[in-house]
């Protein structure tokens, strides 16, 4: 399924420290139904302030502009700074403080009993994706995405998920998230 930061209204944060665009969200069916697998959003963090907690699940935070965050608590530092994905529990109690001025982030929030996320910031070529769950996101530059289902051209700013296996040409100027997402 295809998704542009254009077409997304932003989501405030209760603490007014930044706001939200939800990229893209899987949630259980059936006896689960409801209760989130994962959640892909792009966050634009204008503040030091309390940072969300997410008890029982994991996060991937990557800054994506800016010059980064420190995440801490009283026996927890964190560095998270530009384009170096930062793996941790989300359930963690922390407070962001930025380093030099406003950032954004890409975050990926998951249920860690029900997928492996593999995040990878990659540059310009070609890419293969395995048969399997993926979201793209482009940063800068264009994308080719071809699957059995065809050709899809995204631009900045704009992305795509869902099952399947294929490639991700990336323009000479360009680069983007690829994110592969395993079920358990």
């Amino acid at each position: 399924m295809r998704f542009s930061l254009a077409q997304i209204l932003p989501q405030a944060w209760k603490n007014g420290g930044g706001a939200t665009k939800e990229l893209a969200r899987v949630d259980a069916t059936g006896r689960n139904e409801g209760q989130m697998i994962w959640r892909a959003s792009l966050a634009q963090i204008d503040q030091d302030g309390a940072f969300s907690a997410f008890p029982g699940l994991r996060r991937i935070h990557c800054i994506i502009s800016g010059d980064g965050l420190r995440l801490s608590n009283s026996g927890v530092q964190l560095t998270a700074d530009l384009l170096k994905p930062l793996f941790f529990d989300g359930g963690l109690d922390l407070v962001a403080q930025l380093q030099d001025g406003p950032c954004e982030a890409f975050n990926l929030i998951y249920d860690p009993n029900r997928i492996r996320p593999k995040m990878q910031i990659s540059a310009a070529g070609l890419h293969q994706l395995s048969n399997a769950a993926h979201l793209v996101f482009v940063l800068g530059g264009t994308l080719r995405l071809e699957n059995p289902e065809g050709v899809e051209h995204l631009n900045q700013g704009e992305g795509w998920h869902g099952e399947f296996s294929g490639s991700a040409h990336i323009s000479q100027d360009g680069r983007a998230i690829l994110l592969h997402l395993e079920d358990l």
